[in-house]
């Protein structure tokens, strides 16, 4: 009903598509991976149809969306993330994390440490930090309990 009265109306589709992209990535998010995809697409196929065949794709885009299991675990966890950020944005990186691309930057020492995470069962580094002190441990994605978000995850 509300995409049909929109258009009718004379909304801008692509604001209509642009309102889709961003609704399959904060409330469908993880619990269906491919509805981003999808979503985009129906940006893409709105941008380069237009009026008025662009009203096909986003009915299909909003049928899709409307269906998906919701999640809003990813937003969730950027937030929280964002939150440590602005309490810790001072704090250095870790030097093992730091980027060593010239000789003086190895003499003071950045990148040593680093263990490449491949070259580990599950490609997990045991007991290395990527965080500063601040922040390490802090938990930022709990996975939500509908679709794809919801599958367990091997470590």
């Amino acid at each position: 009903y509300w995409l049909a009265r929109m258009l009718e109306a004379g909304e801008d589709p692509l604001f209509v598509a642009r309102r889709m992209v961003i609704l399959a990535a904060e409330d469908v998010g993880l619990a269906d991976p491919q509805a981003l995809v999808v979503a985009v697409s129906g940006q893409q196929a709105v941008h380069f149809l237009g009026m008025p065949e662009a009203r096909l794709p986003l009915a299909e885009v909003t049928v899709y969306l409307a269906r998906a299991p919701k999640s809003n675990s990813a937003y969730a966890a950027y937030t929280r993330a964002a939150a440590d950020v602005e309490r810790t944005r001072n704090d250095p990186v870790p030097i093992h994390l730091r980027n060593a691309a010239t000789r003086l930057m190895r003499d003071f020492g950045y990148g040593e440490g680093y263990r490449y995470a491949h070259d580990f069962e599950g490609h997990v580094v045991p007991e290395q930090t990527h965080r500063p002190p601040a922040a390490e441990g802090n938990v930022y994605y709990e996975p939500g309990t509908l679709g794809d978000d919801a599958r367990p995850r091997d470590a």
